[in-house]
């Protein structure tokens, strides 16, 4: 299997069934913080704060990965991996949500992802553009896309003047000053960002021509209501949200998260690992 993840809230069923299929499928060797045994799979007894624990077998090299949040928040998953992980360089932790349409003609072969969806509920403009460059850097190194990357609003280069359009134009001229190597636009309505002819028509001049893959959320309301639609009423499937800007991968699940979401971010996880 040679990657190893550990899950610190090993007594959720959830996470004993999928550790199970993660095991059987060699996708990586599970680790598991819990007093109670699980067939052929590593347990580890838990101390006072299985989260942290978890944390310190990550950072102390122990494992390779962490995958939590089947009973922790978001905001305790965070605190725990800060505690002990150090920020990368030139980023900011923030999260994306790998969204999978099976529409091919959009995106990424029917792929995008979406940021930020679980960290930073109201990013300043120099935080909008950190966030797309991050997002875009792991959809390079991840997944091996080239980045195409919308910065959305309600708005498309300047058709409203309402401030919160102005956030994102403020973006679009921070991220264009940090002279990225990918391709982004902004600001720009969802469907002048993933459709071609929307765009010829919104955004005529524009790079992105309706083809962007990865969509950067003015905010976490616009962002975690609209991979939620995607997802439940779209039929997407949605996997994440993938954090990243920690040194070492940590990942975060929602607490409606079924079995078969756990072992789909592990097996990002497990990709984030070896890129």
């Amino acid at each position: 299997m040679g990657r190893s993840l550990v899950f610190p809230e090993g007594d959720d069923p959830r996470i004993r069934e999928a550790a199970l299929k993660i095991q059987e499928t060699a996708l990586a060797e599970p680790v598991l913080i819990t007093g109670r045994p699980l067939k052929s799979i590593r347990t580890l007894s838990p101390g006072e704060d299985p989260l942290s624990q978890g944390m310190e077998l990550l950072a102390a090299g122990d494992c390779d990965g962490l995958v939590a949040g089947a009973e922790n928040t978001t905001a305790k998953v965070l605190k725990a991996a800060l505690g002990q992980q150090e920020i990368r360089s030139g980023s900011k932790v923030s999260s994306f949500f790998l969204i999978e349409t099976g529409k091919k003609e959009l995106g990424s072969d029917g792929a995008f992802l979406f940021a930020d969806c679980a960290v930073i509920p109201d990013p300043e403009p120099g935080e909008v553009a950190m966030i797309a460059s991050d997002t875009a850097e792991s959809a390079r190194r991840i997944l091996g896309w080239e980045p195409r990357v919308g910065l959305l609003s309600f708005s498309t280069m300047g058709s409203s003047r309402h401030m919160r359009a102005e956030k994102m134009r403020e973006a679009a001229r921070v991220l264009d000053s940090m002279e990225p190597d990918f391709v982004f636009g902004g600001e720009l309505q969802l469907d002048a960002a993933i459709v071609p002819e929307v765009a010829a028509r919104k955004d005529p001049g524009g790079v992105l021509k309706g083809r962007a893959n990865i969509l950067i959320f003015p905010d976490l309301d616009a962002a975690n209501i609209g991979y939620k639609l995607a997802e439940r009423i779209g039929g997407a499937t949605a996997v994440g949200p993938v954090l990243q800007g920690l040194s070492k991968p940590v990942n975060d699940l929602s607490r409606g998260c079924s079995v078969n979401d756990i072992i789909n971010v592990a097996a990002f996880t497990v990709l984030q690992v070896r890129s």
